[in-house]
């Protein structure tokens, strides 16, 4: 979750993300959006260090794990076919 700071221009809106020291913009092209409203942002999880998680947003950002929620998690495709050619 970011709170929205203000809009930047037409279709960017500037936000906070928690526990990220860093100023942060995204595209809204809504103009709903206002100060202060909480705002979901959704993005990979690409980096998990101990406390940290770092998710691509369109760039990296690493916050605290608490600050992150678990939407969907993460099963690699099932293999139809071995790797391993078989001898004829």
């Amino acid at each position: 979750m970011a709170t929205v700071r203000r809009r930047v221009t037409e279709d960017r809106v500037s936000v906070t993300i928690p526990s990220y020291n860093f100023p942060h913009s995204i595209v809204d092209p809504t103009t709903k959006v206002k100060k202060g409203q909480p705002i979901e942002l959704i993005g990979d999880v690409t980096r998990i260090d101990e406390d940290k998680v770092t998710v691509n947003l369109g760039v990296l950002v690493t916050v605290d794990a608490n600050t992150v929620r678990l939407v969907q998690s993460y099963v690699p495709p099932k293999r139809r076919k071995a790797l391993i050619d078989n001898p004829d």
